[in-house]
């Protein structure tokens, strides 16, 4: 249930990391500016990976992040994943000779510095803490994800076509994605590779279709971008130590863009009607909205959007399948 910057910047189509807090489709602010009065809410236009997780995950998740804009705290999980971002984006500025784990390890306080300067609400994380201790030893895990890192790749091997690349398209429905590619490799040969580093660990085998899905989501945009199928999709988990690696064919990226149309029009509905159902799971106990979530006795805020009576051919919420 976490909302890294990451995945707020790429819902934007913004600046690289560190980046202002928004929303997919509304462009809404989920960090400081979330704070400010609620904005007029604005109909969904667009679609990220993050985006449509929420809506497989709970519609009603999506609707408070994207139609009511609700604030969300930061968390240390997905700020530490934000500032391991950074520290290996940045490292791809120096010669490869000096891409070294002490030279990234020594990035960590800068870039911790600079995301408390582009988001000063996560230094509330720390604002028990006087005497630094917490501080310091999350610092000390960033350090340890990055330090991992080499254990996995080696930079120095490495010369990234893109890093931070921002994607958009466009399909011929007119449903417009886009999303933040953490890393896209080129070989000589014209081969893509895209990357993506996650600070968590990796999922169990049964679970990897899902955590394939954002890689496929953003091979479907490059395909429509640029007529090309990425060779290879590679997910580099920092938190375990582990690579999944997915090589796509053309049929895999038309399956996904058949499901994420399937899933656009699920959203058209709600939308339209206002009829966005939870769905309980046990990552309710990690949501930031229970206070306004049926589930939990809660009521959701009054909903901003014209709304017209649903149809009997409407098709029911929350219900997307694995597609």
């Amino acid at each position: 249930m976490e909302t890294s910057i990451e995945d707020v910047a790429e819902d934007a189509g913004g600046p690289a990391r560190p980046a202002t807090t928004v929303a997919d489709g509304a462009d809404a602010a989920v960090g400081a500016e979330a704070a400010a009065p609620v904005p007029v809410a604005i109909r969904p236009a667009s679609l990220s990976p993050s985006r449509a997780g929420d809506f497989m995950q709970c519609p009603l998740l999506y609707r408070f992040r994207v139609i009511d804009r609700l604030p969300e705290k930061p968390s240390e999980a997905a700020t530490r994943g934000t500032l391991v971002h950074a520290v290996l984006e940045r490292l791809f500025d120096a010669p490869a000779a000096e891409r070294t784990a002490p030279r990234a390890k020594a990035l960590v306080p800068g870039q911790w510095d600079r995301l408390r300067e582009s988001r000063p609400e996560v230094g509330e994380l720390f604002a028990d803490d006087p005497e630094g201790e917490r501080l310091a030893r999350w610092l000390g895990e960033a350090e340890r994800l990055v330090e991992r890192w080499f254990t996995l790749e080696d930079p120095s091997l490495l010369e990234p076509a893109e890093r931070e690349l921002f994607v958009e398209a466009e399909l011929d429905s007119g449903l417009r994605l886009r999303g933040i590619i953490d890393r896209v490799d080129v070989a000589p040969t014209g081969e893509v590779r895209i990357v993506d580093y996650k600070t968590g660990k990796a999922p169990r085998p049964q679970y990897a279709e899902g955590a394939l899905f954002q890689m496929k989501f953003y091979a479907l945009v490059v395909w429509r971008l640029k007529k090309v199928v990425p060779r290879r999709l590679q997910l580099v988990y920092l938190g375990s130590g582990d690579v999944l690696t997915y090589d796509p064919v053309l049929a895999d990226l038309e399956r996904v863009e058949r499901k994420l149309l399937a899933l656009w029009e699920a959203i058209r509905l709600a939308t339209e009607t206002g009829e966005w159902r939870p769905r309980p799971t046990k990552l309710c106990g990690w949501c930031d909205h229970q206070a306004h979530c049926p589930e939990f006795g809660g009521t959701p805020p009054p909903y901003p959007l014209p709304v017209r009576a649903a149809e009997s051919g409407d098709t029911e919420q929350g219900r997307m399948g694995p597609g």
